[in-house]
C-alpha cells in the first residue's frame, strides 16, 4: 500500500521557485494531496531522503520533465442532456490524457444549461462519480436571468458567459447590448468575471449561392468584422463599469487585436483575452473542400493571421490558451456532404492541446516556462485557483504532469479519449508527449497502460 509522504524526482521540474525547470524533488503529503515541500538542486539521492519510502513511493522519471497540471479554461463536456455529444467521465478522461488536471465547464451544450442554481445542482449532480479530474462550472448570461446571475456568483461559479450572437441551440439565446449592461450591473455586484463569445450576427448573405462544400463560402460568412464589431461593443459596455472583469472568450481575427490593447492600456479596463490551440496550429490553406471537421465559430482563419496571433501571445496582448473543445456526433459534422455551412461548429480535441502547442513554440524557440504561463498558471489564475492550481509550488495541489518533450508521435483515433473520436488534428506528427498525469499525488492517467491503472479513478472534485 502506498505511505503518507510520495517523492516525484527529475532533472527537470517546473515549480514556482524553477520556472525554468531545474533538478528537484516534491515532497508530497497523499493524506492531503498537497505538496509539502520542493527539494531543490541536484536531485537528492533517495538514501538521504526517502530511505523508508516504498517503491511505488519513490518516482523518479529520469530526465523526462514534471509538470504543473495544466488547466482548460474553455471545455463543453455537455451532461447531462447531450451526453451523446459528450460527458463527464469521457472528456475529463481526455483531459487527463494530455496532462490536464482542472476542466472549468461552459455553461451552454448541456440541457438545462448553467443559467439557474436549480440547472447547475442537476450538472452537479449528473457528474457524480464520472470526473477523472477536477472540474469547475461557469455560469451563463441570457435573455432574461439576470436575477439568476449573483445566486450562481453565491454558489461558485467562476464567471459568466454570453453569445453576443446565435448559439447554435436554442435553450442558451444570444444577447443583445441592454441585456449586456443589465447582466454587466449584476455582476459587478457579485464581483464576478463576464465572457463573452465576440461576434455579432452577419447581415451578408451573398455566399449563400457559393459552394457549400468549399471552406471560403464558410470563412466567408463570419468574416474578422462580426468580430470586431461585437469587441468595440463590449468595451464600449465596460466603460460603464471599469471595476469589472470582462473576457473575449477565443479570439480568432488578429484585426481585432489594436481595440483590445487600447482597451487594456489605453483605457485601463480589467480585460483579458484568450486563444485557441486551433487558431495557433491550424489555417484555413490547409482546409481541404468537404473537411468539415475544421469547423468552428469564429472560424479558423489564414497563415498570415495565425502568425498574428502567435505574436500577440508572445507579447502579452493574448493571456492564455484553450481548447474549446466543443464536440458532437459524427453526424452533426455532415462528413458525408462536406456542407460547411449546415455542419456543427466545433472542434474536438481535449487533451491534445499541450502537444499541440509545445511542437509549434518549439520551431519558434519559445521555452516550456512560457507555454506553462499560457495552459497552466494564467488560466488558473482567472478562475482563481492560482493558490491551488497551475503551478508546483508548498502547499498547492500536487497536480503533475510527467511530459517527455522529445517523444514525437502522430496523432491517430487511439489517441483521441473524448467521445466521438473525430478531429481536424488527426495526422499531425507531434512533439513531446504526456507520459503521466498525477491528481493530488495520485495516478490518473498513464500512457503505457491507460486510465484502469490510475489510483485515483473517478476522483475528482468539483471547484466551487
Amino acid at each position: 500500500m502506498p505511505g503518507s509522504t510520495r517523492y516525484f524526482t527529475s532533472s527537470r521540474v517546473f515549480s514556482r521557485a524553477t520556472p525554468s525547470g531545474a533538478p528537484a524533488t516534491v515532497e508530497v503529503d497523499t493524506a492531503t494531496g498537497r505538496v509539502k515541500r520542493i527539494h531543490s538542486g541536484q536531485a537528492p539521492d533517495r538514501k538521504q531522503l526517502a530511505a523508508d519510502a516504498a517503491d511505488e513511493d519513490w518516482i523518479d522519471v529520469g530526465d523526462q520533465w514534471i509538470l504543473p497540471g495544466l488547466v482548460d479554461a474553455h471545455v463543453h463536456l455537455n451532461e447531462p442532456g447531450r451526453t451523446e455529444w459528450e460527458g463527464f467521465e469521457t472528456g475529463t478522461a481526455a483531459a487527463a490524457s494530455g496532462g490536464f488536471t482542472t476542466v472549468i465547464d461552459m455553461p451552454l451544450n448541456a440541457i438545462p444549461p448553467t443559467t439557474t442554481v436549480e440547472n447547475l445542482k442537476i450538472k452537479l449532480d449528473a457528474s457524480h462519480g464520472k470526473r477523472h479530474i477536477d472540474v469547475g462550472f461557469w455560469g451563463g448570461v441570457i435573455p432574461d436571468n439576470a436575477d439568476d446571475l449573483q445566486p450562481l456568483a453565491r454558489e461558485g461559479v467562476k464567471g459568466f458567459k454570453g453569445f453576443l450572437c446565435e448559439s447554435g441551440v436554442d435553450e442558451f439565446p444570444g444577447i443583445k447590448e441592454e441585456h449586456v449592461l443589465r447582466a454587466m450591473k449584476e455582476l459587478d455586484a457579485a464581483k464576478s468575471l463576464f465572457l463573452f463569445h465576440a461576434e455579432l450576427d452577419g447581415s451578408d448573405h451573398s455566399h449563400n449561392e457559393a459552394d457549400p462544400a468549399s471552406y471560403s463560402t464558410f470563412l466567408a460568412s463570419r468574416p474578422p468584422a462580426l468580430e470586431e464589431s461585437a469587441i468595440d461593443l463590449i468595451i464600449r459596455c465596460a466603460q460603464q463599469f471599469p471595476a469589472l472583469r470582462t473576457h473575449i472568450v477565443h479570439l480568432s481575427a488578429s484585426s481585432a487585436l489594436p481595440s483590445l490593447r487600447h482597451a487594456r492600456k489605453g483605457l485601463g479596463l480589467p480585460l483579458s483575452v484568450e486563444t485557441c490551440f486551433h487558431y495557433l496550429c491550424l489555417s484555413a490553406e490547409q482546409i481541404a473542400q468537404g473537411k468539415t471537421l475544421f469547423k468552428c465559430c469564429p472560424p479558423i482563419r489564414d497563415d498570415a493571421n495565425r502568425e498574428l496571433l502567435w505574436q500577440a501571445l508572445i507579447d502579452g496582448d493574448i493571456d492564455f490558451v484553450v481548447s474549446d473543445h466543443s464536440p458532437c456526433t459524427t453526424e452533426l459534422k455532415r462528413l458525408e456532404s462536406g456542407d460547411f455551412m449546415k455542419a456543427w461548429g466545433g472542434i474536438g480535441g481535449l487533451g491534445l492541446g499541450l502537444s499541440l502547442i509545445w511542437t509549434e513554440a518549439h520551431k519558434r524557440g519559445i521555452a516550456m516556462d512560457k507555454v506553462l504561463e499560457w495552459v497552466a498558471s494564467k488560466p488558473a489564475k482567472q478562475v482563481g485557483l492560482e493558490r491551488q492550481k497551475g503551478t508546483i509550488q508548498e502547499g498547492g495541489d500536487a497536480d503533475f504532469v510527467i511530459f517527455d518533450p522529445k517523444e514525437t508521435f502522430t496523432i491517430t483515433k487511439d489517441e483521441l479519449h473524448f467521445k466521438n473520436r473525430a478531429s481536424p488534428y488527426e495526422g499531425l506528427e507531434l512533439t513531446g508527449a504526456v507520459k503521466a498525469t498525477y491528481l493530488r499525488g495520485k495516478r490518473v492517467y498513464d500512457r503505457e497502460s491507460g486510465f484502469t491503472a490510475g489510483e485515483a479513478k473517478l476522483a475528482g472534485q468539483l471547484l466551487l
